[in-house]
């Protein structure tokens, strides 16, 4: 079979191509640092960045709920922490009250007028809010946790007391882990209405003083407000601990990730700059060579 001068320019022409969009290839990686602009360079790794991309999201998503459940756990138990010490001050008055019998009425007024003024005080900061919601309200969409009713007893107005967890304040932070941020009025204070609940045995010792026998229950019963808040801080203390925890977690898994996806995608430059430097060197070589094989005689030209 007679091989002609066109077929032999059209099989050169073909192969400089070939070689030509290789050479643009590696210079498109080289400008853009990746090894996929798109889906066609590779099927198979377009689809592991895909599923890498969606798991970076949603890691980044449970991040930003580790924070704001976080940002919950801390201020909830500051709170309490603060309530608690205002309450161990009303034992001290208590104790204060008890121990003196000989007081008279100017000083058992004293201590009363300083226990009503620490009960307000805890209201408000059984009423801390946080991004809008009260810390002790439970899945409300109220303004406050407790209110008072006008005649100085102070209302619960949260929703639920902590054993539905459908009223729970969770943040989801894993795929397969969520942790509770809130704790309502009822678990860290005592059964609202009740009487044993803090504001309830605060309001009592206030109108005790000068009665032992009275103070002397109220002392038990604020003992038992004082074991309820310690177990409160207790319970928020190892929710932030696991958020902590989580927090390692997400930042461990987020950075496997980057890593898996700069794996996938992201241009081996040294080996990149090798292959380029030869696919040129092989492109000249080329035109070299289809340039002295195509250099057609008048006979030739004329076939």
């Amino acid at each position: 079979m007679r091989v002609t001068q066109h077929a032999v320019a059209l099989t050169s022409l073909q192969g400089l191509n070939s070689n030509l969009g290789a050479l643009q290839r590696l210079q498109q990686q080289m400008t853009s640092g990746k090894t996929i602009s798109q889906p066609s360079d590779d099927p198979t790794g377009t689809n592991t960045s895909m599923i890498t991309r969606q798991g970076i999201a949603s890691a980044t998503q449970q991040a930003r709920n580790i924070s704001d459940g976080q940002t919950f756990l801390d201020s909830t138990d500051t709170a309490l922490q603060n309530m608690l010490d205002q309450v161990r001050k009303v034992r001290d008055l208590t104790v204060q009250a008890l121990n003196n019998g000989a007081m008279d009425a100017q000083s058992q007024q004293a201590v009363a007028t300083q226990v009503t003024g620490i009960r307000e005080s805890l209201l408000g900061q059984a009423n801390q809010v946080v991004q809008g919601h009260p810390l002790f309200a439970g899945a409300t969409t109220g303004s406050v946790a407790y209110q008072d009713d006008g005649t100085g007893t102070y209302v619960y107005k949260g929703v639920g007391d902590g054993t539905d967890s459908r009223t729970w304040m969770t943040r989801q932070v894993s795929d397969v882990e969520g942790i509770r941020v809130d704790i309502t009025g009822p678990e860290a204070l005592g059964v609202p209405g009740s009487g044993k609940d803090m504001f309830g045995v605060v309001g009592n010792i206030a109108k005790d003083v000068g009665d032992p026998t009275a103070l002397s229950n109220d002392l038990s019963d604020l003992d038992n407000v004082i074991d309820g808040l310690t177990t409160a801080l207790a319970d928020i203390g190892t929710r932030s601990a696991r958020m902590q925890a989580a927090a390692t977690n997400n930042a461990n898994q987020q950075l496997t990730l980057q890593t898996q996806l700069s794996t996938t995608e992201n241009i081996d430059l040294p080996k990149t700059i090798m292959n380029l430097q030869m696919q040129q060197v092989g492109y000249q070589a080329a035109l070299a060579a289809t340039a002295q094989a195509l250099q057609p005689t008048l006979v030739q030209f004329l076939r």
